[in-house]
């Protein structure tokens, strides 16, 4: 019976100069953990890893005080799945949640999703499967999907980057394999912004399917307005959190202007957050996107809650497309059949991308058959774990 023997925390720089329409990225940071197992293979114990996506800061004061003691505190016994095979990262859910308030998720919501990955690397390697195939196991999913659709998520705004730079970008994206971009938008004014879509869709032979925009909860009701009449004829992908997340009636009252789809949910964190998002937001199943993050709303365990509960509602699993653009999502999309999983190329290192051998084509990923997330396949990143650990 597995056991947990350690818990290693720290941080990782994954600063940039760029920026989006809110925030700038010269501090980000995030927090890594390794989970260290008393089963001993080649020497060396089994030790499952994991990180915090992008866009929210490390949360090392809330693991090192609350989450890691409550789960090294815990009975053993009680952290183990029914076949005794592995630790149970619903169980240990269990116990890092425990005697906290509902509501006010703030950055909890990342420090419980930070371990929460780690366990369930942990649990596929003890198994010897990559996670997709552990998860499709042990939830009885049916086959996993043998590869996925990514998306190349770019088109910051950085210092001195003119519109030549950014279609330069946007060829790269297109010669790693790549057919599909998103491009920020809403750090400039909209004619400005207008000028800057039509550079990308110039590249992409003016094919609006192949583009997305994302304004991240930049606009008021008036300017997501101008901004949806604006990009409507261009036909895009979607148009991604024109107003805060929490604003509803925002989003809902655009939705009954722009046809086109919308994404948003990068930014709620829980079940519930999901579930209201469902009710009030004028939310589309037939078209709209879903990307609610893994790893920054409570781990995959809360996920599997939301993915009930949209099966509950209707909707269609492959409406989902998880932001965080990692390995972690991207075995998490092949396993519960999702719409896919974005792509930072070259950005928010060593955390962000996939394997480094990992082959993309026409915007699919195949599926690593290494144990575990195959963090052991992306050197620098495997390094840092080595380190946090050694």
């Amino acid at each position: 019976m597995p056991r947990i023997t350690a818990i290693h925390e720290g941080t990782v720089a994954i600063s940039s100069a760029m920026s989006n329409a809110f925030i700038d990225f010269s501090a980000m940071d995030c927090s890594i953990v390794a989970v260290v197992s008393d089963v001993v293979r080649d020497g060396e114990p089994v030790v499952g890893y994991g990180f915090n996506s992008n866009g929210r800061y490390s949360a090392g004061e809330i693991l090192r005080r609350r989450v890691i003691p409550r789960l090294l505190a815990a009975d053993p016994d009680d952290l183990v799945t029914a076949d005794g095979a592995a630790v149970d990262p619903e169980r240990a859910w269990e116990v890092m949640t425990r005697n906290e308030k509902p509501g006010g998720h703030g950055e909890r919501s990342v420090a419980v999703g930070v371990v929460d990955m780690a366990l369930f690397d942990l649990a596929a390697k003890l198994a010897g499967l990559p996670l997709h195939r552990w998860l499709s196991q042990h939830y009885d999913l049916g086959a996993p999907d043998p590869d996925v659709f990514v998306y190349a998520a770019g088109g910051y705004y950085a210092p001195g980057k003119d519109l030549p730079q950014l279609q330069d970008e946007v060829r790269e994206f297109l010669a790693q394999g790549y057919d599909v971009v998103k491009m920020k938008i809403g750090g400039a004014d909209l004619a400005t912004d207008i000028k800057r879509v039509e550079a990308v869709l110039d590249v992409l032979d003016g094919d609006g399917s192949r583009l997305a925009v994302d304004a991240n909860g930049r606009f008021d009701l008036t300017t997501a307005l101008a901004y949806g009449e604006a990009l409507e004829p261009y036909r895009l992908r979607w148009f991604e959190e024109p107003g805060d997340p929490l604003d509803f009636a925002l989003h809902a009252t655009l939705a009954e202007h722009y046809s086109g789809a919308l994404a948003t949910g990068e930014n709620l964190f829980s079940h519930t957050d999901a579930r209201n998002l469902l009710r009030y937001a004028g939310m589309r199943p037939d078209r709209d996107i879903l990307q609610f993050d893994p790893v920054l709303g409570y781990g995959l365990v809360e996920y599997l809650r939301i993915q009930d509960l949209l099966r509950q509602r209707g909707w269609s699993a492959r409406r989902c497309i998880p932001h965080g653009g990692h390995q972690f999502a991207s075995h998490i999309a092949a396993a519960l059949h999702l719409g896919g999983n974005e792509s930072y190329p070259g950005e928010f290192q060593p955390t962000g991308g996939f394997a480094d051998d990992a082959v993309i084509a026409h915007s699919r990923l195949t599926l690593s058959e290494s144990p575990g997330i195959g963090f052991e396949d992306k050197a620098a990143l495997y390094r840092v774990f080595r380190a946090l650990h050694a």
